[in-house]
């Protein structure tokens, strides 16, 4: 895979952040009701169990594991390809988190719930938590022991055959806050993560083949 393509995936991952970053002071004021002095500041502020705040919770654990994968396989390969793509994505989704954790604070709303994951997308009783696998795409805890095992051209490739299950479910998740959250900046986030993962998920494919393997099915 060529430097240019994985510096095209990184370019608009960091686009999404700088996109983000310069609207994230403004998210008070963004919302169903963008107005100001009109008295509904409460209808701007999601509730607890909105589809922005459920968004904002979940994503920040699906991002937190690929944050960890991705620091995993950079201290495991000596592949200046790989260790920038890994570098970039824990990067941008480390930022990507601390800003959906910020807007959970800023709305006053808790960092976890009882319900369970994807229920603010009506898939609260359809996902079935196993072996640390909380959501869709994300690795098992014993897919993510094996990954520490691994050196040089294995721990690559299943790093990229985790990264690229765990961004599909990212995407899908991202997708569904584009369909139902209120909050204007939110919503552009979650869509720049599906630009961003979709861009990475060309690269990954890429990098797998030039490796001789191919996506976990």
């Amino acid at each position: 895979m060529s430097r240019r393509a994985i510096g095209w995936a990184a370019g608009a991952a960091a686009a999404v952040l700088v996109a983000a970053g310069a609207v994230t002071y403004a998210v008070a004021d963004s919302g169903p009701d963008s107005g100001s002095g009109d008295g509904k500041a409460a209808q701007r502020t999601p509730s607890a169990d909105s589809a922005d705040a459920g968004f904002a919770r979940d994503m920040a654990v699906h991002h937190q594991q690929a944050v960890e994968m991705s620091y995993i396989v950079r201290d495991h390969t000596k592949d200046e390809d790989v260790r920038r793509l890994a570098y970039d994505i824990a990067q941008t989704q480390a930022n990507q988190r601390g800003m959906l954790l910020g807007w959970l604070d800023l709305w006053g709303l808790p960092k976890v719930s009882a319900d369970p994951p994807m229920t603010w997308m009506g898939m609260g009783g359809m996902v079935t938590a196993k072996d640390g696998s909380l959501m869709p795409g994300m690795a098992t805890n014993t897919q993510m022991k094996k990954l520490a095992t691994l050196n040089g051209k294995q721990a690559e490739i299943f790093y990229l055959q985790l990264m690229t299950n765990h961004h599909k479910g990212g995407i899908h998740m991202a997708e569904g806050c584009v369909a139902k959250c209120t909050v204007g900046v939110e919503k552009r986030l979650a869509q720049g993560m599906v630009d961003a993962q979709q861009s990475e998920l060309q690269v990954m494919a890429g990098m797998l083949k030039e490796r001789g393997a191919e996506p976990l099915s």
